[in-house]
């Protein structure tokens, strides 16, 4: 058998100082003689010393032999007035040094050897963290095992239609040869659709861990390098990796940062991207499904993926991890309270009711909020008002208490939430009032009127739009009436009144003026509203219809809680004088006022 041997770099710098050593001995015993001092004072008195060079401790120089020939010697000086006695009594006598070696070992020795331990140790401790320019085309995908991956389905909730989806998949990592019999093949990649926050990193990792395979789990953009070709190269990096340890996952975190739609751009920078997507594609068609690699990846914005990403056999199943339901946010809330010490008045259903829209990363912040609120005010555990004042300040933001405001401005803030109130409580459409606060929250708003459905909503009548509009005008109408003057307040209420109109004229086809007709440009599947351009491509006259008809809804929704307010003054003025007192009402105050 043959033996390698590795060479290390302490053999070769004990062998460089081996050779410096023996060869600095080898040069001083050939090239110089050394004489005793005495022998050199009598040369020195016969006239034979030719000329020296005098040092702290020693003396070198030249002389000449009985022959006459010049030669080079050194000795050790020794004190002048001791070596005038010695001299004088005949004694023959020489200087030492006192051997040094260890000392000088110590000395230039020690130091070399601690300063490349030291370079040997930054540089392991650099190439373990980042690798170097020859292994720039490594992936860099965190590679979790088995004991490293601590979540299961029971920690995801709120998805149970996505968890269904994914079944399969572990049922296929634990046992590939039950679909195999029958012909059948898993999907080569798998899409995880939807909102940012409502659990696609997590729903991967249990996947992952309820399988038990490695989980490689890397981002999109860690795919993308300035230097052009290192994408690709990381991509079939992953891949051989993950087929050495399969059955496994991988899973690609942001997938749009990697698999933007190609063409899109003239800047020479999207060459690596482009490189890198094109060995994306072709290492999914490549793999051979029944290795035991599984694919998986997330986005939110799948409208700008590239089309050859989604078609079937590369990410041939699309989950769509959707914002949860009432239901749903309850099981999540109950998940995140596991490790919070709630008291028995804490209600995880009442919470749902509170937060309709939230995706699980809003609730597990709604949870720590109210665990902290609990800790400053000194409980020792959370109780339900912890939990309402935690929902209050992620929807309306931080309280400002040590805001100064005058007492017109007080005044002008009370009757208009509750203008908003009042309306709100009497059309059928509008969303029920839990609580109104004239206490400054976030960055501008004064106060707030917080409206909490009863239901979880996924279609709206034109008749519930329209209460929505006059709820939201209410408290303008509110300032009218009573001060005979507007304020800027109603600032947000107008903007969100105005897009409300517009979404009925422009894509509901709610504008009997303009009839059945679809107006928006913006027709793809978005989940974010974000980068969105209004492009017209309708008529100037059809344009100014539009706005005819907003102004229009605008107005007769105006004059509609105008109407309701003008009926209910008495309560309006009831209602804002316990305001200014006492700064909070809840729901069940305003429906006592109103007599309901």
């Amino acid at each position: 058998m043959e033996r390698h041997h590795k060479v290390s770099i302490w053999y070769v710098l004990i062998g460089i100082w081996l050779v410096l050593i023996a060869q600095n001995y080898i040069a001083q015993k050939i090239a110089v003689q050394t004489i005793p001092y005495s022998q050199f004072m009598t040369l020195l008195k016969e006239g034979r010393i030719t000329e020296i060079a005098v040092g702290q401790n020693r003396i070198q120089g030249k002389m000449k032999d009985k022959n006459g020939e010049v030669k080079e010697f050194k000795t050790i000086r020794v004190d002048p007035e001791l070596s005038r006695m010695l001299d004088e009594y005949k004694v023959t006598f020489k200087g030492e040094i006192e051997r040094t070696f260890a000392r000088d070992l110590l000395s230039w020795v020690l130091p070399i050897l601690v300063f490349v331990g030291i370079w040997y140790f930054i540089m392991k401790r650099m190439a373990s963290q980042q690798p170097g320019f020859m292994s720039l085309g490594k992936n860099k995908a965190k590679i979790y095992v088995e004991s490293e991956l601590k979540v299961r389905f029971s920690d995801v909730a709120g998805v149970d239609e996505a968890k269904q989806e994914l079944v399969e998949v572990i049922e296929f990592l634990k046992n590939p040869d039950k679909f195999s019999e029958l012909g059948g093949r898993i999907p080569k990649g798998i899409l995880l659709v939807g909102p940012p926050g409502t659990g696609k990193t997590m729903l991967a990792k249990a996947v992952a861990g309820e399988s038990g395979v490695p989980f490689f789990s890397m981002s999109g953009s860690d795919f993308v390098e300035m230097f052009v070709g290192l994408g690709a190269a990381r991509v079939r990096d992953l891949f051989e990796q993950a087929k050495q340890k399969a059955p496994c996952i991988i899973f690609i975190d942001e997938l749009d940062a990697l698999g933007k739609a190609r063409g899109i751009g003239l800047t020479a920078g999207h060459d690596e991207r482009e490189q890198t997507l094109n060995q994306l594609l072709v290492e999914m068609d490549g793999f051979d499904p029944k290795v035991g690699v599984i694919l998986m990846a997330a986005t939110n914005r799948p409208e700008i993926l590239d089309p050859a990403l989604l078609r079937p056999g590369r990410f041939d199943r699309h989950v769509l991890v959707d914002r949860p339901d009432k239901k749903g946010r309850e099981e999540i809330l109950r998940v995140h309270m596991k490790n919070v010490k709630t008291a028995p008045d804490v209600d995880p259903g009442r919470i749902a009711s509170m937060t309709p829209g939230m995706v699980g990363a809003d609730l597990a912040n709604i949870v720590n909020e109210a665990a902290l609120l609990a800790v400053r005010k000194g409980k020792r555990e959370v109780g339900m008002e912890e939990f309402e004042e935690a929902v209050e300040r992620i929807v309306a933001g931080l309280e400002k208490k040590n805001r100064l405001i005058n007492e017109r401005e007080r005044k002008i803030v009370a009757h208009h939430e509750m203008g908003h109130a009042i309306v709100a409580m009497s059309l059928p459409g509008a969303d029920r009032v839990q609580k109104i606060s004239i206490i400054p929250r976030g960055i501008a708003a004064l106060g707030y009127t917080m409206q909490v459905p009863t239901d979880d909503r996924f279609l709206m009548s034109r008749a519930e739009l329209l209460d929505k509009i006059a709820t939201l005008l209410a408290g303008r109408a509110a300032e009218e009436l009573v001060f005979s003057d507007v304020s800027t307040g109603a600032h947000n209420d107008l903007a969100r009144a105005t897009d409300i109109a517009k979404s009925m004229v422009k894509e509901y086809g709610m504008s009997e003026k303009l009839g059945q007709v679809y107006l928006s440009s913006d027709r793809g599947p978005r989940l974010l509203d974000i980068g969105k351009v209004e492009r017209t491509d309708y008529s100037e006259a059809t344009a100014q219809a539009i706005d005819d008809e907003v102004r229009r809804i605008i107005q007769d929704q105006y004059r509609v809680a105008r109407d309701i307010l003008s009926s209910r003054m008495d309560v309006l003025e009831k209602g804002a004088q316990m305001l200014l007192e006492r700064e909070k009402l809840d729901g069940e105050e305003v429906a006592s006022l109103l007599g309901a």
